[in-house]
């Protein structure tokens, strides 16, 4: 959910700026761990315990087309590992009615852990979650991702659905 259907980095980029008075450029955030984001040291820990951070997080650009565009052909769930932070849990779940009310709460899974999810296909920023995954696995692009290489990459929604139709076209055959 986080960095794939919320723009979580835009949303850290304008909090800091609010609560710092700096706005940071967002290239200056490559290849840089999450919490080494800003100078100030603990802000996006802050940020993440603050009421209201995952409520307002903007959606993340073609999400909602994609999202929809999927469901005409997969069961879609919405996975986040949403228990570390008290607020995320109930924030998440407005989040998401307010923005992909399409989605019913059945397709919504908040756990401790992506690795007990048993899929075809999971989309996420994070390693972490790919690499115990047991399907096929995309790497929505991130800052703190960009030196990956070791996972298909697609750097937004529009690739994210040309690379699944590519995975589940049939082969050709060359005569």
């Amino acid at each position: 959910m986080d960095s794939v259907l919320a723009d979580t980095e835009k949303q850290f980029l304008i909090w800091y700026e609010r609560d710092y008075g700096v706005n940071v450029p967002y290239e200056s955030l490559f290849g840089k761990n999450e919490e080494d984001f800003f100078p100030a040291k603990g802000a996006i820990r802050k940020m993440v315990f603050t009421p209201g951070f995952f409520r307002t997080i903007p959606v993340m650009p073609g999400a909602v087309e994609a999202v929809k565009q999927l469901m005409n052909d997969f069961d879609v769930y919405v996975v986040s590992a949403a228990m570390e932070f008290p607020n995320s849990l109930i924030e998440k779940k407005e989040w998401l009615e307010e923005h992909f009310p399409f989605i019913t709460w059945k397709n919504i899974v908040f756990c401790g852990s992506k690795s007990i999810i048993d899929a075809d296909y999971l989309i996420d920023d994070h390693c972490k979650n790919l690499d115990v995954f047991k399907g096929k696995t995309l790497l929505f692009h991130a800052a703190h991702n960009v030196g990956v290489t070791h996972h298909q990459r697609v750097k937004n929604w529009e690739e994210a659905l040309s690379a699944i139709a590519k995975l589940e076209a049939p082969p050709t055959t060359e005569v």
